[in-house]
């Protein structure tokens, strides 16, 4: 009778270890063949593909940004998932916020890859990373409306140095002084702009006009004066500058006008380069420096819902008087978090940790579609780069040894992990 429950047995797991046999155990015994083999996979190479693993620069980048994968990435999601699942328990609708920050689970990694191409573009007006940093940056250092501008031609101003323009001859208190410059589109006038008026002369003052010198239509308009059609350089700053020293400066009004005390009688004008300084665009989030932590980012918004899951149902499991007990000790709210709750939750934060320790061993998806070009070698970790060197390359020994590598690096986890549930099972 054993001998037959045996054989029943056998054949219902018959059809699971054929597919485990040809899915798992093949594919990893033949990688581990071929990775002994040069690339036409004809002659033994020995260990030289092992070796190219610690000599190709590709591959220790990508070894380089696994590490820092492992580190970060497992700790950031476990944290914000113990954050949540804590904070969550302790307001009305915390159900519908686990929902929302679990709803990422539901979206594939290619998915989430675009979306996060497109959070991250360059552009303020696409990308939304870029949309909130520049809003904030401008809030507190606000950009040149002026980015374009420039003397036009017979223009008194000239070039001087670092994106700044002086006027060729020092100005006289009483004489007006035109300031024309081109270069900005009507519609990119700041909105404070309105028509250009020439400045009334002052006794003792210096007064003047910066504008817009242009006026669309051909022949229509005179250069260097100002013109009915034509806009003033609303916050434009002027500088007085006698002896390589400001002595006065101003703002210009809407109209362009502005006026001068007596002390700029004599004294060079200066635009400063402020006026004219390229918007601010953000930060290059795709950029070789940035890469990898903006998509360590991306998959922390991933995958924090799963581990907030995970540990919302071990604290349900939690016995309360144990909370209980240790407030009414006196312990405050922080005591009890950081010296009952987390040391209670170590066995399930060991699996969330693990568990996502052994998920970006093997990211591949996010670095992938993430990473534009000209920065993916930058963001490269050895997923990425084993398919690199099997397809891109046409290297597969090497592609199979880092496979192995990859195999090599997750056992110790897997190993762990079920170590300690064996352990969780005895008691």
């Amino acid at each position: 009778m054993t001998g037959t429950r045996r054989s029943v047995a056998v054949l219902f797991l018959l059809p699971a270890l054929v597919l485990l046999g040809a899915l798992v155990v093949y594919p990893i015994g033949y990688s581990l063949i071929r990775s002994f083999y040069d690339q036409a996979g004809d002659s033994f190479a020995g260990f030289d593909n092992y070796e190219t693993l610690f000599t190709d620069d590709g591959i220790r980048t990508a070894l380089k940004n696994n590490v820092i994968w492992v580190v970060f990435a497992p700790t950031v999601a476990t944290a914000l998932g113990l954050i949540f699942a804590v904070l969550t328990e302790r307001i009305r609708w915390g159900t519908a916020f686990k929902l929302v920050v679990f709803m990422p689970m539901a979206i594939s990694m290619l998915a989430a890859g675009i979306i996060f191409r497109l959070v991250y573009d360059q552009d303020p007006d696409r990308g939304v990373a870029n949309a909130v940093w520049v809003g904030v940056h401008d809030t507190f250092a606000e950009s040149s409306a002026f980015p374009k501008a420039h003397p036009g031609r017979d223009s008194p101003l000239q070039p001087a140095g670092g994106g700044a323009f002086v006027t060729k001859r020092p100005v006289t208190a009483g004489t007006p002084v035109v300031l024309p410059l081109v270069g900005v589109a009507p519609d990119l006038m700041p909105d404070g702009a309105k028509r250009a008026a020439t400045a009334e002369p002052a006794d003792g003052k210096v007064t003047g006009t910066t504008w817009q010198d242009f006026t669309r239509g051909k022949g229509v308009g005179r250069l260097g004066g100002v013109d009915a059609a034509e806009l003033g350089y609303a916050g434009m700053k002027i500088e007085a500058v006698k002896d390589g020293e400001v002595v006065a400066s101003t703002t210009a009004a809407g109209d362009g006008t502005f006026t001068l005390p007596a002390a700029a009688d004599g004294a060079l004008l200066r635009l400063p380069a402020d006026n004219f300084k390229e918007p601010y665009n953000g930060l290059n989030w795709l950029g070789p420096s940035l890469v990898t932590p903006a998509i360590i980012g991306s998959y922390v918004w991933m995958w924090a819902g799963f581990a907030m899951v995970l540990i919302a149902a071990g604290l349900a499991g939690m016995p309360r008087e144990l909370l209980e007990a240790a407030r009414v000790d006196g312990a405050n709210e922080w005591q009890v978090f950081r010296r009952v709750t987390v040391p209670l939750l170590a066995p399930v934060l060991a699996v969330v940790v693990v568990t996502l320790m052994i998920n970006v061993l093997k990211v591949f998806d996010l670095v992938f579609i993430i990473a534009p070009g000209s920065s993916q070698d930058d963001a490269n970790v050895l997923a990425l780069e084993l398919y690199r060197k099997g397809f891109a390359s046409d290297q597969p020994g090497v592609a199979s040894a880092i496979a192995v590598f990859l195999l090599l690096l997750v056992i110790p986890v897997m190993w762990f992990n079920v170590r300690r549930l064996r352990r969780e099972v005895r008691r």
